[in-house]
């Protein structure tokens, strides 16, 4: 999978993913022996209506990272990747990130527990490659609930969760 691309330093990989709207491709980047491209579109991730003030929804999407070394994954915080609805009111917003590796046994990295969309993956979160493994499984969950002592409206809510993915090397 050889292309002639700008050099690795200047290039990024990002995603976005409109979660209960549409999802978005992450850009292929590819130099010499260099790789590091998606498979496949991420899924949208839909969420199941929240009907309760305590009621909490949780939903997730995987897409396949193809690379042949190590790289950084962090995402952009911005309130575009807080769930937002009718009349601009918002639900709390928790991301969580899971790879089918650990960066030992397979390429993987360390699993980032549910955080905060304003903090989640800060600092960006290593993928270490191993040598024979030459794909991981990446895992996007997001979980939704009402504020505390509050009921959010009615009606459809969305958010873009951007991250970005970084060349490291091999």
């Amino acid at each position: 999978m050889q292309s002639s691309r700008p050099p690795l330093e200047d290039r990024k990989m990002r995603w976005l993913l409109a979660l209960a709207m549409a999802a978005g491709l992450a850009a292929s980047t590819a130099q010499a022996q260099e790789i590091m491209q998606w498979l496949s579109d991420f899924p949208a991730i839909a969420l199941s209506p929240i009907s309760t003030q305590a009621a909490v929804s949780i939903g997730s999407s995987t897409a396949t990272l193809l690379l042949n070394g190590d790289a950084d994954i962090s995402a952009d915080n911005s309130t575009a990747a807080r769930l937002t609805g009718p009349g601009g009111d918002t639900l709390v917003t928790e991301y969580k990130l899971v790879f089918d590796g650990d960066g030992h046994g397979g390429t993987g990295g360390p699993a980032v527990d549910y955080t905060p969309y304003d903090s989640f993956l800060v600092p960006g979160v290593p993928i270490t490659h191993v040598v024979g493994d030459d794909d991981v499984d990446v895992t996007l969950y997001v979980r939704a609930q009402n504020p505390t002592g509050n009921v959010a409206n009615a009606g459809n809510y969305a958010a873009t969760a951007t991250l970005t993915v970084t060349w490291v090397g091999p």
